[in-house]
């Protein structure tokens, strides 16, 4: 596949990965494929940069396997985290210790567990051989291959930093969502569009989406 047909999720699904800084959008998500890895607390949590590193291992191993032996590439799409708690107004006064989180990448429609498994091998191989690595064999195993299907959502695009969400979350959920008859369901999905090494914490850019029943 040339670099010309090379998939893009974030041009392909373009709708779904962009917006405008306080402007809540009604989109309709479809059925998609995510390499998911589960844990609690913040991203401060010890096992979160263990997770995040099983999960780029596996993603660039799917798109390296794909690309030779599939003969389709594709970009690696950006990182994303489904969040939740018992009480969800602990989004918005950012109390993470009681924060739960799957953060997961999404992956093309072609690649399947058999797939996975075969890539997840060679991974554990690869990782077992450095004695620096940033992520275990326990933490791969537990990356799995699910379909996240959300149907109808509210998201805003947010720019700045992660702990400065809280805002507009209250507006979305105690404002927007109420105001247009709609009940929020399912999880609380971000979406980080940069990568919070190469830019300051004010440049930051992440979907907000919370799935909603239209009553």
């Amino acid at each position: 596949m040339s670099k010309k047909n090379k998939i893009d999720f974030k041009r392909q699904d373009a709708k779904l990965y962009s917006g405008k800084v306080e402007r809540f959008d009604l989109v309709k998500v479809p059925p998609m494929n995510y390499l998911m890895i589960d844990g609690d607390g913040g991203p401060g949590s010890e096992s979160y940069p263990a997770a995040i590193a099983a999960l780029y291992a596996l993603s660039y191993g799917l798109k390296f396997f794909s690309k030779i032996e599939m003969e389709k590439d594709y970009v690696v799409g950006p990182l994303e985290g489904l969040w939740w708690a018992d009480d969800m107004e602990t989004f918005i006064t950012r109390e993470k210790d009681k924060w739960k989180w799957t953060m997961m990448i999404r992956q093309p429609d072609w690649l399947l567990g058999e797939h996975l498994d075969q890539v997840l091998e060679t991974s554990i191989e690869k990782n077992g051989a450095k004695s620096d690595a940033p992520t275990d064999e326990a933490t791969l195993r537990s990356v799995r291959l699910e379909t996240l299907d959300e149907g109808d959502c509210v998201q805003v695009l947010h720019v700045g930093a992660y702990d400065d969400e809280g805002p507009v979350l209250a507006q979305m959920h105690n404002e927007y969502v109420p105001q247009n008859k709609m009940k929020m369901i399912g999880k609380h999905h971000e979406i980080y569009l940069n990568d919070p090494r190469k830019v300051t914490p004010d440049k930051l850019k992440t979907i907000l989406r919370q799935p909603v029943h239209l009553q």
